[in-house]
């Protein structure tokens, strides 16, 4: 059972890394996500704060805005997020108050991440929800690729 879910892990997680080599292209942080609702993505985002003028447009933001609305819901229950680059606080608020089911992430983010790196929002007390969480699925390219990007910039 645990190699068909990090078999299926891994595919979504390929999913997010095509939407963050997207964003990566259009010159944003290359971080990208996708939301699934049983085997079907409903949602896919990269990054795209730069282009849009907008400090909330991180992928994670994105996919579940996209996915409220496929949903016709802001509540997003029985979802697995899939992201390259662990939450930032913001969007792990955001994910908790979505009510997502799961986070599965890729790379560690020890400069902002939400989900254990900074902090972890996923266990604060006195939550009304509680998200599994799931770190380093697809560490290494997901690493890679911003690894590449900023290399690129400096």
């Amino acid at each position: 059972m645990a190699d068909l879910a990090e078999g299926r892990d891994a595919t979504f997680m390929r999913a997010a890394l095509e939407q963050a080599r997207a964003a990566a292209l259009a010159g944003e942080v290359p971080v990208g996500a996708v939301l699934v609702l049983g085997e079907q993505i409903i949602a896919a985002a990269g990054n795209n704060p730069v282009a849009s003028h907008d400090p909330t447009g991180h992928a994670e933001i994105r996919a579940l805005r996209a996915g409220g609305q496929a949903l016709s819901s802001y509540r997003l229950t029985d979802t697995t997020l899939y992201v390259t680059l662990e939450p930032c606080v913001m969007c792990a608020a955001a994910l908790v108050h979505a009510r997502v089911r799961r986070v599965v992430f890729g790379a560690w983010d020890p400069r902002a991440g939400g989900a254990g790196s900074i902090a972890n929002i996923f266990t604060l007390p006195g939550l009304n929800h509680r998200v599994d969480v799931f770190g380093g699925v697809l560490m290494q390219p997901c690493g890679a690729l911003l690894q590449e990007f900023f290399a690129e910039r400096r």
